[in-house]
């Protein structure tokens, strides 16, 4: 049996709440913390850091130029980018990161949502910050060592749709891109990669061995990244036990569910062959309870105050704030 399943039995042996009191639980704030600040900006990434949080979770792209920059579409979105004029962008889709240099790219602002959006109104808690560019993943590197947030960890996202091969470079541009700022910023010990494409991510763990591996899925009623094998890699559910299994033969680290698609007994399978769990983007904290009460790994979420405080209503250790000077 692996050791952390023993741990878990030992805890819950000595009658405690939940296992995970006696475990690292990692508390992830998405995007930054997407529910309180413009998301996968500076502004977010540092107000997460303010609440206190274990890991940044954020997205990456690549522009014209071969900048590694902070974006959870590989486009830009008009439900929160400004021209140059501080006119919102028309239609669904503005222009592709990979069609515009960094220069250009820094002619748009992101500091707040569309108002009379829905998007607005689910995230009606997020203060803008006017003024605000979107920022390359190395800048980010900077400030969090500028800021001595030493122990911090990153969950980078890949962003890579199979089924929109013309947007986006390809998974190998995207990785080797994204691995060189990680390893010239010597943060390869607390950089996780995560990806929808596991593509993504089978060249991450050739290139980078050492760099754990987060295998995100999706499933409800209208989505599905798993059922047809052209996001997994190839790797398909039916030649599995199970999606952890599937994981697991994927060389995972760990397995990133959506919360509607998580259950107890598939946390106990996958922990039980050594992958971790964790769920997004979780940010009821009703659900965020019933998840650490099933003994999850962690949790990602837009709101990481709304999960401390349902962390310490469990008793569980709070990673420390870190205030910028």
């Amino acid at each position: 049996m692996p050791a952390m399943n023993i741990l878990r039995l030992s805890c819950a042996a000595l009658g405690l709440l939940a296992a995970t009191t006696c475990l690292a639980f990692d508390l992830q704030a998405h995007r930054g913390a997407r529910g309180l600040a413009p998301e996968n900006t500076l502004p977010a990434f540092e107000r997460a850091l303010e609440v206190g949080v274990d890991t940044l979770e954020l997205d990456v792209g690549l522009t014209a130029d071969g900048v590694v920059v902070i974006s959870h579409d590989p486009y830009l979105n008009p439900l929160i980018v400004r021209d140059a004029a501080g006119q919102w962008l028309e239609g669904t889709r503005g222009p592709l990161l990979k069609a515009l240099t960094y220069t250009q790219l820094q002619a748009y602002e992101l500091g707040r949502i569309k108002p009379g959006t829905p998007y607005a109104t689910t995230f009606a808690t997020q203060q803008p910050r006017d003024g605000t560019r979107m920022p390359t993943l190395a800048a980010l590197f900077a400030r969090v060592k500028a800021l001595g947030a030493d122990k911090l960890r990153f969950n980078i996202e890949t962003k890579i749709d199979p089924t929109r091969p013309d947007d986006t470079v390809s998974p190998e541009a995207m990785v080797q891109a994204l691995l060189k700022v990680v390893r010239d910023a010597g943060m390869d010990s607390r950089v996780t990669i995560q990806s929808f494409d596991w593509r993504s991510l089978q060249i991450a763990q050739k290139l980078a061995p050492a760099v754990p591996t987060a295998y995100l899925s999706f499933q409800n009623a209208n989505n599905d990244t798993i059922g047809s094998g052209q996001w997994t890699a190839g790797f398909k559910i039916a030649e599995h036990a199970s999606l952890p299994a599937m994981v697991k033969a994927a060389g995972g680290a760990i397995w990133s569910p959506n919360g509607g698609a998580v259950t107890q007994e598939l946390v106990k399978q996958a922990q039980a062959m050594g992958l971790k769990v964790l769920p997004w983007t979780i940010n009821n904290p009703p659900e965020m309870d019933k998840l650490i009460g099933w003994g999850v790994d962690g949790i990602i979420t837009d709101y990481p105050d709304r999960l401390r405080s349902v962390m310490q209503a469990r008793g569980m250790a709070l990673p420390a704030p870190v205030a910028r000077p």
